[in-house]
């Protein structure tokens, strides 16, 4: 028999598992502080390892079965223009019941953008219902919604309907590049998708998300002492600025995109002609038709200033995130979601927005997902990040009701809709 949200959210035992979640505020809020203080750097693999060992460890009492993958190394172009190594921690697969008609896919991350060597490593409460820490809302609050929701999904009569999996990889602020392929493979064995990124501080969910790319610029030219051979000397810094203007003038070349040259480096010293100089920069894109249109543009530049007598330039990087628009599927699922919000008060309303996720890399998989059910906060990606603690139970309990709504059948137009779609 498939059941609506509604009559999921009124029966006893559910009425009883939410309530049983409020009971577990606390003990959240503990979790997120002594995970906070464990440094997870996207780059620092043994704090990686050890919230690996912390989150399997918490898991453990749903009794899933657990593995992990590996992921390649990575490139990366040093300050000085050079590509190096980068090495990249592995996923954290937790699942249970894989064979089940219902599947769905819950992604997260264990990495911070808190290099180790950050000031930011401390929590620190602002006050009785907001606390400072790295992470605490980007989003180990988020790992600690998903297992409370399990919790009590697991508890319930509905747990043999669905098979669940969490997928947490240790790259996602670095755009998922490592672990992209493996977040593409879960997704085709999953019917939706849901992703624990913060929620706005007022509760408000991110609907279709732009695309975006990372891009480094490397200018070669050659170096000369800039007063005895000035004109023996090719000045990168020079040809860069001329570059850095025409990526700019790509800005609005398609609707709504932007192009941002944010990270500029070259020279040695104000006497020498710099023979090197990078520019960093960010692309954000709304259809997926304007990838290959702004990698032609790019392409002609490279062509167009390489050109240049005694000049060399490289382009290193690529568009990660591709546009997640809203289909059928995805604005069905938003709806449901937003219905199992109602049941419980919680107003559930959804935006653009030009940030990215995994929520874009499960949506390219054609996977519909809501990619914001972690916890509230905000001021992300800075020393001020916080998260609101009483989203805890707020958010467990609607992700919970979610998940027994979706193993009722409440959402059963979305998997006709996604299939309609594939």
């Amino acid at each position: 028999m498939v059941l609506t949200p509604r009559e999921v959210a009124e029966s006893d035992i559910v009425k009883e598992l939410l309530s049983k979640i409020d009971e577990q505020q606390s003990l959240m809020v503990d979790t997120v502080v002594e995970w906070s203080h464990v440094n997870s750097g996207s780059r620092n693999l043994d704090g990686l390892a050890e919230m690996e060992k912390l989150v399997v460890d918490a898991f453990s009492s749903l009794e899933p079965q657990v593995a992990y993958v590996d992921l390649p190394d990575g490139e990366g172009v040093t300050p000085a223009g050079d590509v190096e190594v980068q090495k990249n921690g592995r996923c954290i697969r937790i699942f249970k019941r894989p064979d089940a008609n219902r599947r769905v896919l819950m992604t997260g991350h264990t990495d911070t953008v808190f290099a180790v060597d950050h000031p930011f490593q401390q929590t620190k409460w602002l006050d009785d219902n907001t606390l400072n820490g790295p992470g605490v809302a980007d989003m180990k609050g988020g790992i600690i919604v998903m297992l409370n929701a399990l919790k009590a999904l697991e508890a319930s009569p509905y747990a043999s309907s669905v098979g669940w999996e969490i997928l947490l990889s240790p790259d996602e602020e670095t755009g998922s590049l490592a672990s992209a392929a493996v977040l593409a493979d879960r997704a085709i064995a999953a019917d939706i998708g849901m992703t624990y990124e913060p929620a706005l501080a007022d509760g408000t969910l991110a609907g279709a998300r732009k695309g975006s790319g990372n891009f480094v610029m490397v200018v070669e030219g050659k170096a000369a002492h800039a007063g005895r051979e000035f004109f023996e000397g090719r000045n990168a810094v020079v040809l860069l600025s001329e570059i850095i203007g025409a990526l700019s003038n790509l800005t609005n070349g398609r609707p709504g995109l932007t192009v941002n040259p944010a990270v500029v480096s070259g020279g040695v010293a104000p006497n020498v002609v710099p023979d090197k100089a990078l520019c960093r920069f960010n692309v954000r894109l709304e259809d997926p038709s304007d990838a290959p249109w702004f990698e032609g543009e790019l392409a002609k530049i490279v062509e167009q200033y390489g050109a240049r007598d005694g000049f060399q330039v490289r382009l290193h990087g690529g568009i990660n995130r591709p546009p997640k628009a809203i289909t059928e599927a995805n604005q069905l699922l938003m709806d449901a979601i937003a219905d199992c919000g109602a049941e419980l008060g919680i107003n559930v309303a959804y935006v653009p927005t030009g940030g990215c996720c995994e929520g874009n890399n499960l949506a390219a998989a054609g996977l519909p997902n809501v990619d914001t059910l972690g916890v509230r906060g905000g001021l992300i990606h800075s020393a001020d990040e916080f998260v609101l603690v009483d989203s805890f139970a707020e958010r467990a309990k609607l992700s919970a009701l979610i998940l027994m709504a979706f193993a009722a059948g409440a959402l059963d137009d979305v998997l006709a809709a996604k299939t309609n779609e594939a």
